[in-house]
């Protein structure tokens, strides 16, 4: 088993884990914004959880499996930061936040 200090995705996704919590809290407690934030906070957090699962996979195909459903996780987070983004729930410095996040979907 590797070391969570040795695998750069369990350390990015953590990373993103940590990162959206701050948005999320600041648009439920001063925007009063609901919906989207628990979006974001569900998809940002999952990512993370499915490469946590992912290392304890029973096999190959089950790795591979939660790996895929983090990646997918990945992009709707990427959606819901760019949403957020654009609709201008939050101020313009902190949405800038979302561009330096510890990750990059890959582009399809």
């Amino acid at each position: 088993m590797v070391a969570v200090k040795d695998n750069l995705i369990q350390q990015k996704s953590y990373a993103l884990a940590l990162a959206v919590i701050p948005p999320c809290r600041e648009l439920q407690a001063k925007q009063h914004e609901f919906v989207r934030s628990r979006q974001l906070m569900k998809s940002g957090t999952s990512v993370g959880a499915n490469v946590e699962e992912a290392q304890g996979g029973q096999s190959r195909a089950d790795f591979l499996s939660k790996m895929s459903i983090a990646a997918k996780e990945a992009r709707e987070t990427h959606y819901w930061l760019r949403l957020i983004r654009d609709s201008k729930l939050l101020p313009e410095k902190q949405s800038h936040r979302f561009s330096t996040l510890p990750w990059k979907p890959a582009e399809s």
